[in-house]
């Protein structure tokens, strides 16, 4: 059921934002060096490793890691990247990984693939077996300003209580996040 659900509402964002994707993606091309979407290696479920689409926030050049590694992230953004993280925009092209199959609406957060340590957690805790989600009980609960060992934490807490109600509570809360623009990066 749950894929069912993610196929059907993913199939219907991606209509309705067709347009506002084309313009995103215009406002990245001239603003900036480089393509619209940048294409980021990422640990889906059972540690296998996808490419995940993002429109692009950070400039051309930014090194391949974490932001909360990078220090000072705010030199990498591009003149639209605050924007659009602030505003979770950058996210939409995710869209195509649910259709994929390469994630859902909610799961855990999909690691980057060198982020190590986040990684063998997620195993020791079978975390990794879940579909990772555009959002989940870790982001709603303080995403990245969490500790690795709590995100794992809250990981497993939604593997041992996921259930279509639960992904729903997590989504309403995500929704009301993005609105008040609550823990949002920039």
């Amino acid at each position: 059921m749950k894929r069912l659900f993610d196929f059907f509402i993913a199939t219907i964002f991606l209509l309705l934002l067709a347009l506002p994707m084309l313009l995103i993606s215009v406002s990245v091309v001239l603003t900036s060096k480089g393509p619209a979407i940048y294409w980021s290696n990422r640990v889906g479920r059972d540690n296998v490793i996808f490419k995940m689409p993002k429109f692009r926030s950070m400039l051309y050049d930014t090194p391949t890691k974490a932001t909360h590694l990078m220090g000072d992230s705010k030199k990498f953004l591009s003149p639209i990247g605050s924007f659009l993280r602030r505003s979770s925009l950058d996210e939409i092209p995710q869209l195509f990984s649910i259709i994929k199959g390469d994630m859902s609406f909610v799961g855990p957060r999909p690691a980057l693939y060198n982020q190590d340590d986040l990684i063998r957690l997620r195993k020791e805790q079978n975390i990794d077996s879940l579909l990772p989600g555009i959002t989940g009980w870790a982001q709603v609960n303080g995403r990245d300003k969490l500790p690795i060992s709590e995100k794992v934490n809250l990981d497993k807490e939604y593997l041992e209580k996921q259930s279509f109600w639960f992904d729903l509570k997590i989504l309403r809360i995500t929704l009301a996040k993005v609105i008040k623009r609550d823990n949002i990066k920039h």
